[in-house]
């Protein structure tokens, strides 16, 4: 799959994170006009005095308002207004639910669950082969869309002092510690939390970004507060070393990442001296131990590089509310118009080219990783591109090598059996992509047998770059990635405000003002003499191999100075070196994608077949399924969402069900994935998700051809299949699956909870066991298979551009093509929990990953009632969707449930709230604290980092917690205790 997209660090509301140095998705076509290439809309068309900036384009369905301006000062502001009106009466709170807010801030303890909150209120599950994090955003303010405004400042940690690693992250926290105007510690922090809100940051290599959203009604107040950290912040010298520990936990939980270990080691073999081989992230060495030797005076230097480094003149600024743009204007230029400007020049390091022209590159490097993978990534070092984004050569080249399609690489190493998955490209991040040159990668999730075979791998590689070269730049192939882009593009859903900002201060950064909005999506102009240039630089001779693999452990005698990866470095061998440097020729099973047949071409808004409602409905219910149906009218875009929940009794019967069900879904995923690849990068969406109790469908994207995925996919389960080689590699990526899960503290932490609260749940650990025992055979899968589509319940959801009986045909299609029977008795949705008794209960596990400090404390109350907090109004309509979907997917059906929790808020008095909250705190109290202990530095890990993941290791509560009640066996604890009836709330 092609590699395109930015890629940033994100962390929980009101702290900042670490560098963001990037994270590891037939029938005839209709006869309709074609989809609009990229409209020069003016961004405004309100007239008045909200005329919008005609110079910045944006895309027809975007009803925002723009303006550009430039300060006095040099610092250039997007101002984006969202106005529609006149503010309703409802916006403002009274001063007693204020004081409830405020009230509810201070007493919140983070690590606090309810009874509802356990797993069946929860819709993360996890998937096998990545997290799902797709369910319902909650989100805080108010029924309309947050204020956000977002900071960009033009330097990085490229800029960080040779003697004090890490300096430009650690002024990233130190700028928020006071400012002369506002000068408590974490005010800012305290006044967003108030006010339904939330800030973050993160330092790139030369971009610092700074952003938060708050309610409408503080925008204003927010602004001048959050503008203070950048006219004159206080950076309190009593704060320096609780923000040295805050860098250095950041630090440390970036340590067990294989992605950060990969770039650490990529960025130390640069050039000496050049800045892609500094350590970006800083700790408590680099920050406070060695600074203490040498005599460094750190808030002095503090002081110094924040005067040099942030200067109006190379910020950029991004403001969103529902404020006229004259108003934004006019607060913008008040409040930010002090912001200092020191006429030196922005620091500037285009001319420290070729950063990889060493002879460390160009080698095999041998990697041990943190999780169980095989993984083959191969790399080049490239001019820098960002100057060329109208002809986004890279976009091209990776949307051919992630193709995943007939002819493709992926295609013949899938059939192989030697790879899982493959990312080409350039992420965008500052560490990819910067003013010394652009990265181009090839990543490629390999089997043990690929593993085995990677020569051979890198070789299939190399044949289609040669096939790419030879043939040239293909200008069907351009234009339908573009008409792609443009379809997305011209009916582009809205997005969270806070993230949108942070968007626009980073492309103004980049791109010239009409761009600021298209610079990082379109493409623009078709240019074969750009995309040849950066192809015939991606040659084996020029390339790096860097292969991970548990196998490797033993044999890496080096070790990376910071995050501590052991790896060796080889050269490639002659056999190979010789091979690549001659006329090889390319396979013939390697050719270039046909045409496309799921780009949508009718984006007509359909007429509603039956009365519009405000909530779901259900349009049609059998003994066999039902579906509810809601048709948009308020977001008006050519797009929907279909999503089913296909019910079984059979999957919850044992662990070794559970496996079984895993593997028929990753299998499905796999033997759809080169006929569905088509549709997936047309814009197309679709995902296959292990759910407790059933199979979860969720197809989205142009409703035109949406039908045709929907379909291919029910074929594919209908006429499920799967031979020896594609089981044993799935079960083996399956294991390695469960093994990376469970090394991690919170998400070991979760599996140890829900086990202790849910009755029947069966944990990770007991599906570890089941497959890791063997005698699972591919027998075994296609006898559960059957069984799994002999008795269901389908329920679906249908929104968006279709009608109420195209919306039926789609239960139908299900119903008809996988002919099963109604299910004999319900199957609950949910899982029933069990009442714990009045005290304090402690279960403490160890870590299961020997090379992780870090440790997990969950604590978890059992209430009987939750109000959740608001929410906003959706930004788009999956927000809705997902909303909707809740409700479906557990059976309770209360689509207008958010309307109905602001209702009783407004209820409920500070009184009430402060009864309620010592009733569930004091010494009588249902408490359950879950705590996953890492390993110190001085535990003995024995021979291999690879803990055994089969088994708990149960300890004893600290001296501290004596008169809690320790669980050391968790069916003993439970198998007495009360269980709660099925819970949904419903009224």
């Amino acid at each position: 799959m092609p590699q395109t997209n930015k890629s940033r660090s994100t962390s929980a509301s009101g702290s900042s994170t670490g560098p963001d140095r990037g994270e590891e998705r037939e029938e005839e076509r209709e006869e309709a006009e074609p989809g609009p290439k990229v409209q020069v809309q003016e961004a405004g068309d309100g007239g008045g005095e909200n005329t919008g900036d005609p110079e910045i384009i944006k895309s027809p369905s975007d009803p925002k308002q723009y303006r550009y301006i430039e300060l006095t000062n040099g610092l250039q502001v997007t101002l984006i207004s969202d106005y529609t009106g006149p503010a309703s009466s409802g916006d403002d709170e009274s001063e007693e639910e204020e004081e409830l807010g405020e009230e509810e801030e201070e007493e919140e303890d983070s690590g606090e669950g309810t009874e509802e909150e356990s797993e069946e209120d929860e819709d993360d599950k996890d998937s096998d082969f990545e997290d799902d994090e797709d369910g319902g955003k909650r989100k805080k303010g108010h029924s309309e869309k947050q204020s956000a405004a977002a900071l960009c400042v033009g330097i990085g940690s490229f800029s960080d002092p040779n003697d004090l690693p890490g300096f430009a992250h650690f002024l990233e926290h130190m700028v928020f510690m006071g400012s002369e105007k506002y000068p408590s510690e974490n005010g800012f922090d305290a006044f967003l939390k108030k006010h339904g809100g939330s800030d973050n940051a993160s330092t790139d290599c030369e971009r610092t970004v700074f952003q938060f959203d708050v309610q409408r009604k503080k925008f204003r107040e927010a602004l001048d507060r959050w503008a203070q950290f950048f006219i004159c912040p206080l950076m309190i010298r009593d704060a320096i070393d609780r923000e040295v520990e805050a860098v250095d936990s950041e630090y440390q939980l970036a340590k067990p990442s294989d992605s950060h270990r990969k770039e650490m080691l990529f960025g130390s073999l640069a050039k000496p001296g050049h800045p892609m081989g500094k350590f970006c992230w800083g700790n408590a060495q680099t920050l406070k131990t060695e600074p203490r030797k040498k005599r460094i005076n750190v808030y002095k230097r503090l002081r110094s590089f924040w005067k040099r480094h942030y200067s109006a003149h190379y910020m950029t600024l991004a403001v969103q509310s529902k404020e006229k743009l004259d108003t934004l204007e006019e607060w913008v230029k008040e409040i930010f118009s002090g912001v200092p400007n020191n006429a030196q020049p922005k620091p500037d390091f285009s001319e420290l080219l070729d950063p990889f022209d060493t002879p460390a590159f160009n080698k095999l490097y041998r990697v041990v990783p943190v999780r169980k993978v095989h993984a083959l990534t191969i790399t080049w070092s490239l001019p820098p591109q960002e100057k060329h984004y109208r002809v986004k050569p890279l976009h091209y080249i990776s949307w051919l090598i992630g193709h995943e399609g007939t002819g493709s690489i992926l295609s013949i190493l899938r059939r192989k059996c030697w790879a899982m998955a493959l990312f080409g490209g350039n992420s965008e991040t500052g560490f990819d992509q910067n003013s010394t040159y652009s990265i181009f990668s090839i990543s490629i999730t390999l089997t043990d047998q690929g593993f085995q075979n990677f020569y051979q791998v890198a070789h299939l590689v190399f044949q289609y770059l040669k096939m790419m070269q030879s043939l040239g730049p293909q200008q069907r192939i351009y234009e339908e990635i573009q008409k792609i882009e443009d379809n997305e593009f011209h009916y582009q859903e809205q997005t969270d405000p806070i993230e949108y900002v942070e968007d626009i201060c980073e492309n103004m950064q980049l791109f010239p003002k009409e761009h600021f909005l298209t610079g990082d999506q379109l493409m623009f102009q078709y240019s074969p003499e750009v995309i040849s240039a950066a192809l015939s630089l991606l040659t084996p001779d020029r390339s790096n191999l860097l292969l991970l693999s548990p196998d490797h452990e033993g044999h890496c005698p080096l070790r990376e100075k910071w995050f501590g990866t052991h790896y060796s470095v080889e050269d490639i061998q002659q056999e190979w070196r010789e091979r690549w440097n001659g006329d090889f020729e390319h396979s013939s099973d390697l050719h270039l994608p046909v045409e496309n047949k799921f780009i949508a071409t009718d984006f007509s808004l359909k007429l509603s077949d039956c009365p519009d409602t405000e909530l779901p409905v259900r349009v049609t219910a059998n003994d066999r399924g039902c579906l509810w149906y809601k048709k948009d009218n308020k977001f008006n875009i050519p797009k929907a969402y279909i999503r089913f929940h296909l019910i079984s009794p059979v999957i919850q019967q044992s662990a070794k069900n559970l496996v079984l069900f895993d593997l028929l879904v990753n299998i499905l995923g796999h033997n759809l994935a080169e006929p569905a690849y088509e549709a997936d990068v047309a814009q197309l969406d679709y995902k296959l998700s292990v759910g407790e109790h059933g199979l979860v469908i969720k197809v989205k994207g142009f409703n035109h051809k949406l039908p045709l995925l929907f379909h291919l996919i029910l074929d594919h389960l209908a006429d499920f299949s799967a031979c020896q080689d594609v089981f044993n590699m799935f079960s083996e990526q399956l294991k390695k699956a469960y093994f990376n899960i469970l090394i991690r503290p919170e998400k070991l932490g979760k599996d140890v909870r829900l086990l202790v609260l849910e009755h029947g749940r069966w944990s990770m650990v007991e599906k570890y066991q089941a497959l890791a025992d063997g005698g699972l055979t591919v027998e075994q899968l296609m006898e559960f298979s059957r069984t799994f589509k002999t008795q269901l319940y389908a329920e679906g959801l249908v929104q968006g551009n279709f009608t109420s009986q195209e919306s039926i045909q789609f239960l139908q299609y299900v119903t008809d093509k996988l002919q099963f029977s109604k299910l004999p008795a319900e199957v609950p949705v949910l899982f029933r929990v069990v009442e714990l008794p009045l005290k304090q209960h402690v279960c403490k596990v160890k870590a299961l990953n020997k090379g992780d400090a870090n440790s997990e404390v969950t604590v978890y109350y059992q209430v009987t009632a939750l109000v959740k907090l608001k929410e906003c109004e959706d930004t788009h309509l999956g927000e809705e969707v997902d909303r909707n979907w809740a409700e479906v997917v557990t059976q309770q059906y209360v689509f207008n449930r958010l309307h109905r929790e602001i209702e009783a808020l407004k209820q409920m008095t500070r009184a009430e709230l402060g009864s309620w909250y010592l009733e569930h705190r004091g010494h009588n109290c249902r408490k359950l604290s879950v705590h996953v202990v890492g390993f110190g530095d001085e535990e003995e890990c024995g021979s291999s980092s690879y803990g055994e993941v089969s088994k708990l290791t149960f300890l004893p509560a600290s001296p501290k917690m004596a008169a809690a009640t320790s669980i050391m066996d968790i069916p003993s604890f439970t198998q007495s205790l009360t269980l709660f009836p099925y819970h949904k709330i419903i009224q």
